[in-house]
């Protein structure tokens, strides 16, 4: 296949590019012309140690995936509300970023604590250059609303309107609306030298008003005094009034009729300023160790979910040209400076689109997602799902399969008369869980139900927290984990009576338990009955419920045992079969790329002439392509329609390949702080299907961008002097038939020997 990469509008060369858009972000100052060349000289710096490491940063890295996802909003092929749906998404992303990534390095800024990143830059430089690279993207974000979209609202027959855009009698509805609804939630906050400065809640829009407090409208005085209070717009509000003017739908932001209004919280007050802003605050907590892990350490995550909504301020974005003074009582307050405020001149919190993208008038207007394949071997649906599994061994790839052949088993095995045990890891749960209603209804019917329920999953917390206790107060053996590894493993484990003998059943996935999620996320799960995988997750169980500490598992890796050891020893062994001449290869697709050993690893074994080929959706922070260090890899990442989640980690291992799917990417805290497992594949039929998931994910040039060696990333498409037709994974996976015989050769040095795949993925 012929292929030719082409530029994002983003995308910076070199490491005077990035000097550039650095130096370009950063306030000017023609007062002081030294200052200034001071400022440009330690950019200059920054861009040096930044393109002279080695590693690339995990957080401008992160940054550059959120470059992906808008990447999405300029597709003119995409429906618009689809377009609206990936900028809202880096929104949110970007509120995660500043509370968690943000937050964890304030942990080192506000302690004095010493960090250095893979860049090379220390803990305050990085802040700097990473804010200013945030900067940029929030400008690019701002220049696609008004530039590439709002102008085509009009072709959907809505329009996000000013007041003073209504007629008298929308204007008069709206009114009635602020009258009746939205005033009596609204409570001004003084805060002066009587009151004490009121908690402001992240992440919600925030009004400052400022007032003169000896000027009335009934006693008019020269003097000044200034005070401050906030006005904040509850959150259980639509951020939009809509209106409907014919065929067209008004969509009106709170804010503009909260401004409007707002004098009627301040009666007889002069009003001097009013301007609109929002904050993110610290919300990276670590957990310290407890003895008593039943109860200090459940009541300890309720005290930290409580403490986050308190954490520091990390970002704040207000309104272009803000009262001065409330500008700087607000930075002394907060802690922060220029470089954690950003302006914002059209809507502050793109995430407010959802409720334009959800409106039910446009429903119709969203593309419909193809509809999810039943495996063959469950079509019947008198099947008897035990027999399915018992019979062969069956892989599941997850938008494209069907989720409910996994709730279905889960459901069955509550109600059948002869399950003896359910054992399960819960990370994610869908709000309405149809996995809990099955253990409870299991707990129920007098199995025994354990389950490693995982209530640390950022910003899940408090739902885990809640189904915990249900699934406890049911009778359910409910573990919160081993000491304070986060638990991230799916594993589900199913204990059947069967005549005189017990059979277990097995489920091995890479994504959670969440039947919401399996609709968007790509993923892979193993069905079995094979007594190798249910012996090694028996295991598994009775080591986090017990004392028990296994030799060896035969099928499965763990950490934070010896996942990253055993990921090592695999890739020397590819490096020892290069140098001798051997076939070798290894492509590992996951979600993100980080722990520093393992990549020390990949570098040698490229310098041995192992070639690499890398499949990572966000974070990476191996350097590819560059000379005498990384000359054999490539990265590529894959995103568009669906959330690629699914890990797999291929090794050639001299043709007798090695094949693993789990739960782990490549990160520090998935090797020493998470309770991960990969999975060997040894079926050799489902061995075919996952290389060609692999096969695909190679050769997408739709949703593709390849990774430069300065950091950058590049969109992979078809080249115009090929006949190639565009390769869309997040199609063609719904296409992939029985009939598919294509040989799946990922390295050259591969026998091509042509053998029928029997994917999991068939013709309805």
């Amino acid at each position: 296949m012929e292929e030719s990469i082409k530029n994002t509008p983003n995308d910076k060369g070199s490491k005077s590019s990035l000097f550039s858009f650095l130096n370009g972000l950063v306030p000017s100052n023609k007062a002081n012309e030294s200052k200034g060349i001071a400022e440009d000289s330690k950019i200059n710096r920054y861009a040096d140690s930044i393109e002279q490491s080695n590693y690339l940063s995990r957080d401008l890295s992160w940054l550059k995936f959120n470059e992906r996802v808008l990447d999405q909003t300029r597709e003119k092929d995409l429906n618009l509300f689809e377009r609206l749906k990936f900028l809202a998404i880096t929104a949110s992303n970007l509120d995660e970023f500043f509370t968690v990534r943000l937050g964890s390095l304030y942990n080192y800024l506000d302690f004095n604590k010493e960090r250095i990143d893979y860049s090379g830059l220390r803990e305050i430089p990085f802040r700097k250059a990473l804010m200013l690279s945030v900067k940029q993207f929030c400008q690019e974000q701002d220049r696609i609303f008004k530039e590439e979209l709002t102008p085509l609202f009009s072709d959907y027959k809505f329009k996000i309107v000013k007041i003073s855009e209504l007629s008298p009698a929308e204007l008069e509805e709206t009114i009635a609306y602020f009258d009746n609804t939205v005033y009596p939630m609204l409570t001004p906050m003084l805060f002066d030298h009587t009151h004490a400065f009121p908690v402001l809640i992240a992440k919600t829009l925030i009004f400052g008003v400022v007032t003169d407090a000896n000027r009335s409208t009934l006693f008019p005085d020269d003097s000044e005094n200034k005070k401050l209070s906030f006005v904040q717009i509850p959150g259980n509000l639509p951020r939009f009034f809509t209106i409907e003017r014919g065929e067209e739908i008004l969509f009106l932001p709170i804010e503009e009729i909260v401004r409007h209004e707002i004098k009627k919280l301040y009666r007889n007050i002069e009003i001097q300023s009013v301007n609109l802003f929002r904050i993110v605050r610290n919300g990276d907590f670590t957990l310290e160790e407890s003895d008593d892990i039943e109860a200090d350490f459940v009541d300890e995550i309720k005290q930290k979910i409580k403490s986050r909504r308190l954490g520091r301020v990390v970002h704040m974005e207000i309104e272009p040209n803000p009262n001065e003074w409330m500008l700087t009582m607000l930075q002394k307050r907060f802690e922060i400076d220029k470089y954690n405020i950003f302006f914002d001149e059209y809507l502050i919190d793109y995430t407010c689109l959802w409720q334009i993208i959800r409106h039910p008038e446009f429903q119709e207007d969203i593309k419909p997602v193809h509809p999810p394949i039943v495996h063959p071997r469950l079509r019947d649906k008198n099947a008897d799902i035990f027999e399915v599994i018992r019979e062969k061994d069956l892989l599941l790839h997850h938008p494209y399969n069907n989720f409910e052949p996994v709730l279905q088993l889960i459901e069955k095995a509550a109600e059948d008369p002869d399950v003896l045990a359910i054992k399960l890891t819960i990370y994610r749960l869908a709000k309405k869980s149809r996995v809990t209603q099955a253990l409870l209804k299991a707990a129920e019917n007098g199995k025994h139900v354990s389950v490693l329920f995982e209530i640390k999953a950022r910003f899940d917390e408090e739902n885990n927290i809640r189904e915990a206790d249900r699934l406890q107060r049911a009778g359910c053996f409910v573990i919160y984990g081993i000491g304070w590894y986060k638990t991230h493993t799916k594993l589900m484990l199913i204990v059947r009576k069967e005549g005189n003998k017990v059979t277990q059943y097995a489920h091995l996935a890479s994504g959670n338990y969440n039947e919401d999620t399996a609709r968007l996320y790509t993923d892979i799960g193993l069905l079995t009955s094979n007594p190798t995988y249910t012996k090694d997750i028996s295991e598994f169980f009775n080591v986090i419920t017990g004392h028990s500490q296994p030799a060896d598992y035969h099928n499965l890796i763990t950490s934070p045992r010896d996942m990253r050891n055993k990921l090592i020893e695999m890739i020397r062994n590819e490096a020892t079969n290069a140098q001798n001449g051997l076939p070798s290869g290894i492509c590992i697709k996951l979600n993100s790329l980080e722990d520093q050993h393992v990549i020390n690893e990949l570098y040698k074994a490229s310098q041995a002439g192992v070639k690499i080929k890398l499949i990572v959706r966000g974070i990476c922070c191996l350097r590819p392509g560059r000379k005498g260090l990384s000359e054999n890899i490539t990265v590529r990442s894959i995103v568009g329609l669906f959330l690629e989640h699914a890990r797999i980690f291929y090794f050639h291992n001299n043709n007798q390949t090695k094949l693993y799917g789990g739960s782990a990417d490549i990160m520090v805290r998935s090797f020493d702080k998470r309770i991960e497992s990969l999975f060997e594949i040894v079926d050799e039929d489902i061995k075919r299907q996952v290389m060609h998931i692999l096969d695909y994910n190679l050769r997408d040039n739709v949703n593709a961008y390849e990774l430069q060696e300065d950091g950058t990333y590049k969109r992979v498409v078809c080249s115009l002097s090929s006949e190639e037709q565009p390769f869309d994974i997040h199609q063609r996976f719904f296409e992939v038939t029985g009939q598919d015989n294509e040989p799946i050769v990922l390295f050259d040095t591969e026998p091509k020997v042509v053998e029928e795949i029997e994917t999991s993925e068939v013709e309805n």
